[in-house]
């Protein structure tokens, strides 16, 4: 009934493209997910305190009042005074090795420091909620007036929600591929159904049924499916792998927080299976629903 040679047709090519596509979409997807997650889970509970001092000798006596305070709250673990070798690396790419040229009072230019704000950073047992920074605020503004405290994971608000936005995107492209597969199919199948339309007229007439003829469709489409999908998994999966270890060698926190999991290729792993099933019932149905109008 279907005389094409396997995966000489269109629809194995396109089934392939489109679960290529599908796995790169998803395996993005999974990535920002676990960088989300890796994230929160790094900046739960995560504040920052800064002292804003420009004398040197006065903010290193601050910063460490500020840290014994702390360290003397309940709830509160894990405090640590930023050294000064990390705050410079920190400012570095900015300002450079050497101090930065200023403009001074007289319209001259001179070189002077910068002064940078002392860190300390901490970890409360819970959430970094608005009512416990608060209280946090209130008991350091009274030892230290200099210390301003901010919770780590404000600081991403904005990075969490373009993950967010990114996911959605992904998922929602998935989605779309996922119907011009069908749609793919869909055509290929009515194709067939009118190349071979007086070859299944003959078979009706010799006691085959609608579900015997849809079967025949069926299974080629199946066939040709999986070929598809197997080529572009694995075509993807090259993609995927390549572009994990190109943004692997950057060595950035959100970035390696993104790496892909054995689940998350399982999860990948169910795509192809998923377009071979959606080819299938789509070339079913579409089949069924034509030789009822047929004869």
């Amino acid at each position: 009934m279907v005389p094409q040679e396997r995966l000489q047709g269109p629809i194995p090519w396109v089934i392939a493209i489109m679960v290529g596509l599908m796995v790169i979409a998803a395996a993005g997807a999974l990535a920002l997910r676990n960088t989300g997650r890796a994230a929160t889970s790094d900046l739960a509970g995560g504040i920052t305190v800064q002292i804003v001092e420009a004398r040197p000798e006065v903010r290193a006596r601050l910063a460490e009042r500020a840290a014994l305070v702390l360290r003397e709250q309940p709830g509160v673990s894990d405090v640590e005074l930023v050294p000064q070798g990390e705050l410079d690396a920190l400012v570095e790419p900015w300002l450079g090795q050497d101090a930065p040229e200023i403009e001074d009072s007289a319209g001259g230019s001179a070189y002077a420091d910068l002064p940078v704000p002392a860190l300390i950073d901490a970890r409360l047992a819970g959430p970094a909620d608005p009512a416990r920074l608060a209280a946090l605020r209130a008991v350091l503004q009274r030892e230290v007036p200099a210390a301003r405290v901010d919770a780590q994971s404000t600081w991403l608000t904005p990075v969490f929600g373009a993950i967010e936005s990114l996911t959605w995107l992904a998922l929602a492209l998935i989605v779309l591929l996922g119907l011009a597969t069908g749609a793919a199919v869909l055509l290929a199948a009515r194709t067939a159904l009118g190349n071979n339309r007086g070859t299944i007229e003959i078979v009706h007439l010799l006691g085959g049924t609608d579900a015997q003829i849809a079967q025949i469709f069926q299974r080629s489409t199946a066939i040709d499916a999986a070929g598809g999908s197997i080529a572009g998994f694995a075509a993807a999966w090259i993609v995927v792998v390549l572009l994990g270890r190109t943004f692997g060698a950057l060595q950035a926190g959100l970035v390696t927080g993104g790496a892909l999991g054995w689940s998350d290729w399982a999860v990948l792993a169910l795509i192809p299976v998923g377009a071979v099933a959606l080819a299938t019932l789509t070339a079913r149905w579409t089949v069924m629903r034509a030789l009822k109008g047929m004869l």
